[in-house]
């Protein structure tokens, strides 16, 4: 049984910094695409990341480029969000999910490719 468990999330200003977690648990992950979602009240679930298991590449949505960045530990089957110069319009559930690979970068981006899914942890970013 898969499973994927955010932890992490929390209130914090402006400007601040969180780090999420996702224990991936279940199954073996190497062939397998880790990716960071976001949902606020009211709109569509959307791409924040994602980063392969084996090679570890990662891409990011525009919009969190230079301020987020995604890792593994293959060691511990986590994958961590580091969300720095955190803003307001960061605030959201955020989730974790797991896509088998071999998918392309605009696949890895869409969130019907992704099979498995944490339950989201909630981040919230104060002015």
């Amino acid at each position: 049984q898969v499973q994927l468990v955010e932890s992490g999330g929390g209130l914090v200003q402006a400007g601040g910094s969180l780090r999420l977690s996702c224990a991936a648990s279940g199954r073996t992950f190497s062939r397998y695409a880790v990716g960071w979602f976001r949902q606020a009240p009211g709109k569509e679930r959307e791409f924040v990341g994602t980063i392969t298991w084996s090679a570890g590449s990662t891409y990011y949505a525009d919009s969190v480029k230079g301020r987020f960045t995604i890792s593994r530990d293959n060691a511990k089957n986590l994958v961590y969000l580091q969300m720095n110069s955190l803003k307001v319009e960061d605030t959201a559930v955020y989730y974790c999910a797991a896509a088998p690979l071999p998918a392309t970068i605009p696949a890895m981006q869409v969130p019907s490719s992704y099979g498995y899914w944490g339950q989201g942890t909630q981040v919230t970013v104060s002015s």
